[in-house]
């Protein structure tokens, strides 16, 4: 072959691959796929074992995003093979990176952590940052995965430090429900409250309105079990603002219930019966038949408490008209 062929042999294979890669990130794996594998045979025929590596570790990135484990792995392996190689030491990284995330997902977590801990060394020896906080926080998850939560979180706390000047608030965002979500399994209410407060003020720099919502019910969430109930109480009104906002019917039916709930565990029966009347408008207009039903006997029980027996009845009748209903479909 002549050098111009091998130029233009090369200049197609990277054309592929960097097509193949900008499909990736748009989501469009099916079409990634074919480019790969079109700039991988490209490679094979120009015998690059640094565009082989780039091209089998990009095709283990898409096989892992499709949930297809094994392929990944397959691809991921060989792209690690010839990457080492060519001496191509981001490639080395990613590749790494690939395979200890899909056995992680596979549930083998000691090849997991083998291969975070060395993809984490090569992105210290190459000064590769993000490369590092990925594996400082994937080494957090897999800790965490076989219940060593407090190794968990040391990694975790590298991954905080390092991605902040970064000012990468997805990543931060990541970092941040992770290290809640462990000391919420250490059951340390304190530090999880900390940290997904942190959490709510980046994914309101973010714009990021759903994610909110779902902060502000873990946050609800802990506080309840921690018995902080008028805290609770505060995080559940701002989500139901804020789901209201978004017309999400399913969330906001969901947080009237929790702010029923605790009203009525704090004994608060006017205000427990007021969210709960809200909830019964709600499931009325979704419509679930048996979440009404639901709604209805709770009413029924906080009506009878506060020794409103005339709406009581009316609750009773129209349950017991809910339930004809049901008998008659």
């Amino acid at each position: 072959m002549s050098s111009q062929d091998s130029q233009e042999m090369e200049s197609a294979a990277d054309r592929a691959l960097k097509s193949g890669v900008d499909l990736y990130h748009h989501r469009r794996f099916e079409e990634a796929i074919g480019l790969l594998q079109q700039a991988l045979m490209d490679y094979q025929h120009e015998h690059s074992p640094e565009g082989l590596g780039r091209a089998h570790s990009a095709l283990g990135l898409v096989y892992y995003a499709l949930g297809n484990y094994r392929d990944s792995i397959t691809e991921a392996h060989q792209g690690l093979d010839a990457a080492r190689r060519a001496g191509d030491r981001r490639t080395e990284r990613q590749a790494l990176g690939t395979l200890g995330n899909a056995y992680r997902h596979m549930g083998n977590h000691e090849l997991a952590i083998t291969y975070k801990l060395e993809s984490l060394n090569i992105s210290r020896a190459i000064d590769d940052q993000r490369g590092e906080v990925a594996a400082l926080n994937n080494l957090g998850m897999a800790y965490k995965a076989i219940g060593d939560c407090d190794r968990a979180i040391a990694f975790y706390e590298q991954a905080l430090a390092l991605v902040r000047p970064l000012h990468d608030l997805r990543v931060e965002s990541q970092v941040l429900r992770n290290l809640g979500n462990a000391h919420h399994s250490n059951a340390n209410y304190c530090k999880t409250l900390d940290y997904y407060e942190q959490l709510l003020v980046v994914t309101r720099q973010m714009d990021d309105m759903r994610t909110q919502g779902q902060v502000l019910k873990n946050l609800a969430s802990v506080c309840y079990a921690a018995g902080q109930l008028p805290k609770a109480t505060d995080y559940h009104r701002q989500r139901l603002v804020l789901v209201r906002s978004l017309c999400d019917r399913r969330s906001e039916e969901q947080t009237l219930e929790n702010l029923g709930v605790i009203y009525d565990a704090l004994g608060e029966y006017d205000k427990a019966i007021y969210y709960y009347e809200q909830r019964l408008e709600v499931v009325r207009s979704l419509p679930d038949w048996e979440l009404e039903r639901q709604t209805l006997k709770c009413l029924e029980n906080l009506c009878h408490a506060i020794g409103d027996y005339a709406r009581m009845s009316r609750y009773t009748h129209e349950a017991i008209t809910l339930d004809s209903q049901g008998a008659v479909a």
